[in-house]
């Protein structure tokens, strides 16, 4: 898999950060009063000497301030005191710090059709050169980094200047190009120039902890180059060096925390791929734990970065989870999908998926390729007379017509393997969707397809009518909460505040699915209607009996409902039991025990019946806890139940601070004693205390 410098947009910052700063001056008072570059003689030399334009524009530039670079720039150029190739290059830059990549691309490109730039604007000229070639490189446009990179580097020896640093950096750019034409051999001439200029970089008398810096992400740059061109293991003298400038840079005491945590990550994620590749797989999985320890790691790319370690040693599920952030990747970055996007990302993230038997995710995949190989394909073969047209040699000599001719040969046989991907992949597509279409057919018929289909209904249908908040009066506290199970539905629980009365239900409706959710729905509106006029506990359950029973329940469902009207003021409480389970009264403090009840039936089983109510003096001060039956049935893997007498013995020894805090505390009770098991009913709870 070839792999992107993921990091590199951060890279690419810091490197233009430091072209920034070694090229721009930082005048005194009278340079300000300069409207126009002039020579000046400084140490025996001759040197253009920076206008009041260049210093401020410069300062912005060191500060990385797009705004304040935007209005210097529109300042200085309707003045006249910015030349058409420095005002490219600050609005140029501006564009780039705003991650506008096209625009950014514009401006610098304008400036490098400019054969013969004034002396005064040699250095914007160089710099624009240098992001240019950088982005076009990023952005696999081959074909115009080859044909600014080679000008721009002749005008460079011609000057004969010490700009070492703007040679290495085009150096490596180009050896990437040539990387990507399989130009092997002259890939490793311009990267051994580009290490020949980092370490004339790095052994000047004012060499700092930024040259230091660039000089490893100098070597970085080009193991990825390496990897890119699927060629591990020799990228490894390559990390050698950029691992012993590395550990330079971290005694550096003001060296970026932050830097060198990505440039370890980077060199432990080559290593381990380095030692894979060579078959040594402990080492290899020692290099990834130690990968995974850094930041960087936990990152979009450094996620990206170590799925290429995990699918390689055939660790293809946890491959296939680092790739699900793959998605967003592309769009936080906008990357084009086109051919190298394919092959460097999708084909791996299908691969992965596909051998770790999540054919679902593979096909989705399969899908997105297919729908855009078309485009990327035309797009690659209209750009190949293009690259054909700009191979030179790295000495600037004439075209030669024998690789010309060697390169049509290797498109044809690149458009040839691409061909045979295209039919591999529609094949692989076909035979998915086949496959996916007979999975549907045989779980539509499948009558435990229809029940889950069911249940998701009826449990939506369920959350979106349970309230979510709870009165927030002085003497009141209150909290219910419902945690539907995967395979089942049909709790509910509800209020109503009128005054200083407040009734609370809750209930357990018999049977599964969208049934089971439509009763519930009817028992919950019959409770608001009823309760909003007023009604007794036992009078609102016979009421509702009347309704949800004979000869219209065809269905033979049923409700277990706890109804209770309490007195906010005196703490009087009149409930009705139709067949729930007995709420606990007490806790904590106040000893707790489960409340005795008459047996009333369930709602909706027989009609004409009439329900009995009871009734307390008062609860202040002593909570009442209500529940359903997913709580003391709830299993563990041995299928052995919660159970009443847990659930009181939990109640009775916790401190009551809040109803929400007993609810929580009951949850994660039985979150442990399922222990990883699956729920087997609904959870619901309910708890309010009166003070």
């Amino acid at each position: 898999m070839k792999r992107m410098l993921l990091w590199g947009a951060g890279l690419a910052v810091a490197l233009i950060i430091v072209l920034v700063m070694s090229k721009v001056l930082l005048p005194d008072e009278n340079d300000w009063r300069q409207a126009h570059p002039k020579m000046v003689t400084k140490d025996g030399q001759d040197v253009i000497e920076p206008t009041r334009a260049d210093s401020l524009l410069g300062a912005a530039l060191t500060a990385q301030d797009a705004e304040r670079l935007s209005v210097l720039t529109d300042s200085f150029s309707a003045l006249g005191e910015l030349s058409p190739i420095k005002t490219d290059f600050f609005r140029g830059y501006i564009h780039y710090l705003r991650d506008e990549v096209e625009p950014a691309t514009e401006c610098f490109s304008r400036i490098m059709k400019e054969n013969d730039p004034p002396a005064a604007d040699f250095d914007k000229y160089v710099q624009a050169g240098v992001c240019l070639v950088g982005m076009l490189v990023d952005q696999y446009d081959t074909e115009s980094a080859l044909s600014t990179a080679l000008p721009l580097i002749e005008k460079l020896n011609t000057a004969g200047s010490d700009k070492y640093f703007e040679l290495k950096s085009i150096y490596i750019s180009l050896g990437r190009c040539q990387l990507q034409l399989n130009r092997m051999a002259e890939a490793e001439i311009s990267f051994k120039k580009a290490s020949e200029y980092t370490k004339k970089l790095v052994s000047t008398d004012h060499t700092n902890t930024i040259d230091i810096y660039n000089a490893v992400a100098t070597y970085s740059k080009i193991v990825t180059a390496y990897f890119n061109a699927g060629m591990t293991v020799e990228s490894e003298p390559w990390l050698n060096l950029e691992d012993s400038l590395f550990n330079v840079l971290k005694s550096c005491s003001d060296a970026d925390p932050t830097d060198i945590d990505m440039l370890q990550a980077d060199i432990l994620q080559n290593r381990s791929m380095i030692a894979e590749t060579k078959g040594e797989k402990e080492k290899a999985a020692r290099y990834y734990e130690e990968y995974k320890t850094t930041n960087y790691s936990k990152t979009l790319g450094g996620r990206i970065n170590g799925s290429e370690y995990l699918s390689l040693a055939k660790r293809y599920e946890e491959s296939a989870d680092e790739l699900t952030c793959l998605d967003e990747l592309i769009a936080k970055y906008n990357m084009e999908i086109d051919l190298d996007v394919i092959s460097s990302f999708l084909l791996p993230k299908m691969y992965v998926n596909y051998q770790a038997h999540r054919k679902d995710s593979a096909l989705r995949v399969a899908l997105q390729i297919y729908e855009a190989f078309d485009s990327a394909y035309s797009r690659q073969k209209e750009s190949e007379a293009a690259k054909l047209a700009t191979i030179y040699d790295t000495e600037g000599k004439e075209r030669r017509i024998a690789e010309q001719q060697a390169e049509i040969s290797q498109q044809r046989v690149v458009g040839l393997v691409v061909a045979i991907i295209f039919l591999t992949l529609a094949f692989i597509v076909y035979t998915l969707i086949r496959r996916r279409q007979a999975a549907r057919l045989a779980e539509m018929k499948a009558a435990q397809e229809r029940i889950e289909s069911e249940l998701r209904i009826a449990r939506d249908i369920q959350m979106s009518m349970v309230p979510s908040i709870f009165p927030e009066r002085e003497g009141l506290d209150m909290y219910a909460s419902m945690t539907p199970a995967k395979e089942v539905g049909g709790d509910l629980y509800g209020y109503l505040l009128m005054g200083n009365k407040l009734y609370f239900a809750i209930g357990d409706v018999s049977g599964k699915g969208v049934p089971a959710s439509l009763f519930m729905a009817q028992a919950t509106r019959l409770f608001m209607t009823l309760a909003k006029q007023g009604m007794m506990p036992a009078e609102i359950c016979t009421r509702m009996n009347d309704a949800l029973s004979g000869d219209d329940n065809k269905s033979g469902m049923f409700v277990t409902f706890l109804l209770g009207l309490v007195d906010l003021t005196t703490g009087h409480l009149d409930f009705c039991n139709a067949g729930h389970n007995p709420p606990v009264i007490g806790g904590g403090e106040s000893h707790g025990d489960f409340l005795d009840m008459i047996p009333n039936a369930p709602i909706g089983l027989w009609p004409d019946l009439e329900y009995e109510g009871e009734e307390m003096d008062t609860i202040k001060g002593r909570p009442l806890f209500i529940y359903t039956d997913g709580l003391n049935e709830a299993e563990n893997p041995q299928q052995e139940q919660f159970g009443d007498n847990r659930l009181l013995e939990i109640l009775r020894n916790t401190h009551f601070d809040s109803a929400r805090q007993v609810i929580d505390t009951l949850k994660a009770e039985v979150d442990n004693h399922r222990n990883g098991a699956e729920p087997n009913d609904d959870l619901t709870m309910m708890c309010l205390r009166v003070n």
